[in-house]
């Protein structure tokens, strides 16, 4: 089976599974709309090797969906490095604008997708990405304008695990949370669709 081909199936397949009453679709960013996950991995390595820690980026997919200064906070802890976590994800923030993200690949079937509905269903971002990032990100995918709400990183009392971010991008966009659904690839945001009341798919997993 060819790129095109396998693409095309997984495209029919998100629009099998997203289809009813839905009011909603609200998009991770990183790993679900953006084929960045490496470069971030890349980024946080870079950074963490300034601190003397020869990091397992193996924690990155781990905490997927995570704000970047409670990774690392949490990196911090494993490795018993003291260090302000807010310097070190303003380090890893500053290391990925300019040497990645400009380079920034689709998920194809996922990008495919959102531009599909737009117009259909309200759309939104949840990320726990800066918003100067995920704007950037969103803006080289060619996807911004489509964009309804963004919700980033430190723009709600709690981030993924918790609810609270989709539970802002519902409230703002006027719909139930029950009637969005939730686009992810990684643990702590399907945690946080499921405590918000709202469906959910991997998009890494189709």
């Amino acid at each position: 089976m060819n790129i095109e081909t396998n693409l095309d199936g997984k495209t029919a397949l998100l629009n099998q599974l997203t289809s009813g009453d839905f009011e909603a679709f609200l998009y991770d960013c990183d790993g679900t709309l953006a084929d960045n996950m490496q470069a971030h991995k890349d980024s946080y390595v870079k950074v963490a090797a300034d601190y003397g820690i020869q990091l397992n980026d193996s924690i990155i997919d781990e905490l997927a969906g995570w704000p970047t200064i409670l990774v690392a906070g949490e990196i911090s802890t494993r490795y018993n490095t003291p260090f302000d976590a807010k310097d070190f994800a303003q380090r890893k923030s500053a290391v990925f604008f300019e040497h990645f993200i400009d380079h920034t690949q689709p998920i194809s079937f996922v990008v495919d997708h959102l531009k599909r509905n737009a117009g259909k269903v309200k759309i939104g971002v949840v990320s726990g990405g800066s918003r100067k990032t995920v704007t950037r990100t969103l803006t080289v995918l060619g996807i911004y304008d489509l964009i309804e709400v963004l919700v980033c990183a430190g723009e709600t009392p709690n981030g993924k695990p918790f609810p609270d971010p989709f539970l802002k991008a519902a409230e703002t966009l006027g719909v139930n949370p029950a009637k969005c659904m939730v686009f992810e690839d990684g643990d702590p945001g399907v945690k946080a669709a499921e405590a918000a009341g709202m469906k959910w798919i991997r998009v890494d997993k189709i």
